[in-house]
């Protein structure tokens, strides 16, 4: 697999780009903006389903929800450049894979909230408590933000060799 993704990466350019002078900088910084539009607006959401900010209605809120999804847009795209870029020192770094899981939680959390919690929040009294449902996906929410923004930076002091990652 980590052939694969370097030869694609050489083929395409990306290679090239990332360790160029100026991109993985660039990259990197653009990953970090992306990163904070989405913690920003996911977040303030989130701590809001809580129960912090009470005087701020919910469904208000949640418009900014379509900038949280560009921005975890964004730091996908760059996520992806980083994984070309350096295949063999993300697929077996145990804090990349465990980023990725805690990405597939939150994913799952969102699929949960809209499929059973939304409704009630859409429709809740702005002065109203966030209910216990909103509550428990807005905790693993937060919680998984919190771990992949940990294991990203993480993932630099996980370098092979391939005995740190015991499942590899």
């Amino acid at each position: 697999m980590t052939d694969v993704l370097f030869e694609f990466g050489l083929e395409s350019g990306i290679h090239a780009l990332m360790n160029s002078a100026w991109g993985w900088p660039a990259v990197e910084s653009a990953h970090f903006i992306g990163l904070s539009v989405l913690i920003g607006t996911v977040g303030v959401f989130d701590l809001r389903m809580l129960g912090l900010a009470r005087g701020i209605p919910m469904i208000a809120l949640h418009g900014l929800i379509p900038w949280g999804v560009a921005g975890y847009v964004l730091n996908a795209a760059t996520g992806v450049l980083f994984l070309v870029s350096a295949p063999d020192q993300y697929l077996f770094n145990p804090a990349f894979q465990l980023k990725l899981a805690l990405m597939g939680v939150a994913g799952l959390n969102v699929l949960f909230f809209y499929r059973f919690v939304f409704a009630v929040v859409r429709d809740a009294d702005p002065a109203a408590d966030p209910p216990p449902s909103a509550r428990i996906a807005a905790a693993v929410s937060l919680g998984c933000w919190v771990g992949v923004i940990t294991c990203g930076r993480l993932i630099t002091y996980f370098r092979p060799p391939y005995h740190w990652c015991p499942w590899c």
